[in-house]
């Protein structure tokens, strides 16, 4: 699967997008422990205190938001799949 980082969370991995192997039958919540376990310094910037995703950060999974419009952490992952990380953007 591949993510593609945005704005603040591009810049604390140092990366705008990495492609990662996670196999079938993965879930938003093994995509994002891929990205931890290769970014670990992105954990607090996604993560809040009790492990859900931060309320001012959008992921999309394809063109799904999996919090909005699906399982969430649960959410499957196609091999192919592309997942996104927002951080709230704002602008004049």
């Amino acid at each position: 699967m591949h993510w593609k980082l945005f704005a603040t969370v591009a810049d604390a991995a140092g990366e705008r997008e990495l492609t990662l192997d996670l196999g079938d039958e993965a879930t938003v919540r093994d995509a994002l422990d891929a990205l931890f376990e290769r970014h670990p310094e992105l954990s607090d910037v996604v993560l809040d205190d009790e492990g859900d995703l931060h309320e001012h950060m959008t992921l999309l999974c394809g063109e799904t938001n999996p919090f909005l419009d699906g399982r969430g952490f649960d959410e499957p992952v196609g091999e192919d799949e592309t997942l996104a990380l927002f951080p709230p953007v704002s602008g004049g």
